[in-house]
């Protein structure tokens, strides 16, 4: 593991994704529609769609092109969004997600993508790819819109684990500037601790010891860390990367949503409210667009599972067809520049982790 080159050069020529069919709101319908544009965008990338077979065959029967560059792999059973993730592990060895991630575990596939239960997602993940050496609990990564010149900052964890010490916020620290690296190309992140304040006498004693341990890794681990930031600073540009526990995460994240979604309908009602209104929704139309284009949650849809044996994106269960294809096109720059390997040789280098690891491996506290 610590063999691994953390600047090697991105994968090049064919891209297999792994890609559950079944298990969004919206049904396989609108995970091939989404496919067929990323695929029509890019000949590199070769897609394993898991699903019932005849099924999926009628709805790549419509785009007579698609065919050579799927290949099905059939899987009778669904992972509802209602189903408790300690049953499908248990239960669930013949559905589509299953056999979307053993595509990955058993090298087939680089990425996998799936609109499925995130719970369950997240347990059949560690199941059947397993933790890196070092980690203790997997994140959630997403992309938030920022002030930022490269438009986005990085954001974890946001729902893979409610709870989260010192050590998991320095992984957190660790895996969110080798994403910031190969999914936004920032050479030299800058990461920041989220907190109720950014005084040094505020927030709980884990933040305080996290503090101090992601400064003391920052020169090892080729980041910037600038310390605590608050909410405010989430769509801000005083960093790059924003670490927190998946409870805070969560809620920040659904709160964003929520606020976004209440803003569009408040600007919707402004510019029809008199026939004045509607002249200056017309005549402010491009930029409109533009501004829905830019906050558009569909077009960053896909979380990322950092911290496994494979990298898996999940896309938003009610992804339509262009959320779908951002999840696959970012799986695809993943997977093109050779994350996984990079985010595993990132956790092994820092001697921290490597202790705690070879800790767990001889049974000792």
């Amino acid at each position: 593991m610590t063999g691994l080159n953390t600047d090697s050069a991105p994968v090049t020529g064919r891209i297999v994704i792994s890609v559950d069919a079944m298990g969004g709101d919206r049904g396989p319908a609108a995970v091939v529609a989404g496919i067929a544009e990323s695929v029509k965008k890019n000949p590199d990338i070769h897609i394993l769609l898991h699903g019932p077979r005849a099924e999926l065959e009628k709805l790549i029967g419509r785009r007579q092109w698609l065919a050579d560059r799927i290949e099905i792999r059939d899987a009778h059973g669904v992972v509802t969004m209602d189903d408790k993730p300690s049953q499908v592990v248990r239960h669930g060895k013949d559905t589509s997600m299953w056999s979307a991630l053993e595509s990955v575990r058993s090298g087939e596939a680089t990425v996998c993508v799936s609109c499925g239960n995130t719970g369950a997602l997240m347990a059949m993940s560690m199941l059947r790819l397993r933790k890196l050496p070092g980690v203790n609990r997997p994140a959630i990564a997403i992309l938030w819109p920022s002030r930022n010149a490269h438009g986005f900052n990085v954001m974890l964890d946001v729902g893979a684990d409610i709870r989260a010490d010192e050590r998991d916020l320095l992984q957190y620290a660790l895996m969110g500037a080798s994403y910031a690296r190969n999914g936004l190309h920032i050479e030299r992140p800058r990461v920041g601790l989220l907190n109720v304040g950014t005084e040094e006498h505020k927030g709980r004693a884990e933040l305080k010891a996290a503090d101090e341990l992601i400064e003391q890794a920052a020169p090892e681990g080729n980041f910037d860390f600038v310390g605590f930031v608050e909410g405010g600073d989430i769509p801000g540009d005083r960093c790059d990367v924003i670490v927190t526990d998946g409870f805070t995460g969560n809620v920040a994240l659904k709160t964003g949503e929520g606020t976004a979604s209440l803003i569009g309908d408040l600007l919707k009602e402004a510019f029809t409210y008199s026939p004045l209104s509607r002249i200056s929704a017309l005549l402010s139309l491009t930029s409109m667009r533009r501004l829905q284009k830019r906050i558009d949650p569909r077009r960053v849809n896909g979380g990322v599972f950092l911290g496994l044996n494979g990298t898996v994106v999940k896309s938003h269960g009610s992804a339509d067809a262009t959320g779908v294809s951002a999840a696959v096109k970012l799986a695809f720059q993943l997977a093109r520049s050779g994350f996984g390997d990079k985010l595993a040789a990132r956790v092994a280098s820092s001697p921290s982790l490597t202790q705690d690891a070879e800790r767990q491996g001889s049974g000792t506290e």
